[in-house]
């Protein structure tokens, strides 16, 4: 009975270990897809999907969505959505513009209406003033914004403070304890 348990434990762990988006039918592989341009706040970015990476003259659906609001079409927000339709040899140029703040990372789905086939793209985007700036003086800084943050996580944090917590109520319970074994 034990072995039976152990294997059915084991079976579930596989089960749940399998990525699932990597079994999905009809995903564009990264070799159809190519991305080229400036990626910076205010760039253009282009995506290429490679010919039969769609149907012929398809209607693709494509969203961006990110940190800050990007261009597909004319308007501006932080997840657009825009319809394409395929080239004859199901090939799709996609133009992305990001906005003179961005930074962060962004991504795009295509999505095809008939197929259902989906392709996707990533961008990280560097912020406008991470240039290097020299003053007179000869010293100079990277251009980005100081560091005043924490490496430590959030999480972290709040399991630090309710052990805190947790240990000062034992404290006072043992010396509760304490005080009344004295008194007995």
């Amino acid at each position: 009975m034990k072995k039976l348990i152990a294997a059915v434990v084991l079976a579930g762990a596989a089960l749940l270990a399998t990525p699932a988006v990597a079994n999905a039918a009809g995903y564009t592989p990264d070799s159809n897809v190519t991305v080229s341009g400036n990626y910076v706040a205010g760039g253009t970015a282009v995506v290429n999907f490679s010919e039969g990476a769609f149907q012929d003259n398809e209607t693709v659906n494509v969203q961006v969505t990110g940190a800050g609001a990007v261009t597909l079409g004319a308007l501006p927000t932080t997840t657009v959505s825009e319809t394409y339709t395929a080239s004859e040899d199901g090939s799709l140029v996609v133009t992305v513009t990001f906005p003179q703040g961005a930074s962060g990372t962004y991504n795009l789905t295509a999505t095809g209406a008939t197929s259902g086939v989906v392709g996707y793209a990533a961008f990280t985007v560097a912020p406008a003033d991470a240039t290097t700036v020299v003053s007179t003086d000869g010293t100079g800084t990277d251009g980005t914004l100081a560091f005043t943050g924490s490496t430590v996580s959030a999480l972290a944090i709040w399991v630090a403070g309710g052990a805190v917590v947790l240990g000062g109520g034992l404290l006072l319970v043992r010396g509760s304890v304490r005080r009344q074994r004295e008194t007995v």
